[in-house]
């Protein structure tokens, strides 16, 4: 998050800052060639051609005086019960550079001006190319990862995107600084248009980080699903896959 809007973030609500993995969950440390990227893996049925990717959030990127951190492992776990809450038999959850490892390789910048830097765009993609291979892949993406998560797809013609789906999802980092008249992140990789796949956008009814009226202006109305009280931490039982 930019230094306003995740002071913000964090005054908000509460974060929680206990998680408890599943027994179906694997840690799976997965490195890059840059960065070693923290991984939960519930790989039940290797045969199925079809897997379930979650790209966490910016995380602890910004103190509550709006001061950038010096670890910004995420202290909320609305992706990873996303993810551990999913019934399909492929399901991996992946962090952010610098979230749960601090590898010698990080600074600042991965978290913060440059979070969303063609490097970090590189190391995530590496990471989904390793974890999915050939597999068709749903690519589930929360806030700044909905970010990562659209420009891996962008980057890499060579993933079986399935379907793409975000969830309080920043898609146009432009747009939202100037919206919020914050500092823009100029080393960072923009998206001026969304991927052409399948995919879907749930964003929160009660929204302060990411509103309704500034989703609506980068992707398609019929492509958004507004979920009735959600709060950019909190979307409640939200249910993804449900018809």
């Amino acid at each position: 998050m930019i230094k306003k809007i995740y002071a913000l973030f964090l005054l908000a609500g509460c974060v929680g800052t206990n998680w408890v993995v599943p027994e179906n969950f694997t840690y799976v440390p997965v490195d890059s060639g840059t960065y070693e990227i923290a991984t939960w893996q519930k790989i039940s049925n290797p045969s199925n051609p079809k897997i379930h990717i979650y790209i966490e959030g910016d995380g602890n990127s910004f103190d509550a005086y709006g001061q950038p951190t010096t670890d910004p492992t995420p202290r909320g776990t609305l992706v990873r019960g996303l993810a551990t809450k999913d019934k399909f038999e492929n399901v991996v959850y992946v962090a952010r550079p610098c979230q749960f490892i601090m590898d010698k390789n990080c600074s600042e910048t991965d978290w913060t001006n440059g979070r969303f830097s063609k490097k970090i765009i590189d190391v995530e993609s590496k990471v989904i190319n390793k974890i999915a291979g050939n597999k068709k892949i749903t690519l589930i993406g929360y806030s700044g990862g909905a970010m990562v998560s659209g420009l891996i797809i962008k980057a890499n013609k060579n993933l079986n995107i399935e379907k793409w789906i975000t969830v309080a999802g920043v898609l146009d980092h432009a747009k939202w600084t100037r919206y919020f008249d914050d500092e823009p992140l100029d080393n960072s990789l923009n998206m001026e248009d969304l991927p052409n796949v399948p995919q879907i956008h749930f964003v929160g009814e009660n929204d302060d980080i990411v509103p309704c009226e500034l989703a609506k202006t980068w992707a398609k109305e019929t492509d958004i699903k507004i979920v009735p009280d959600a709060k950019h931490n909190d979307f409640g039982d939200l249910n993804i896959f449900k018809k």
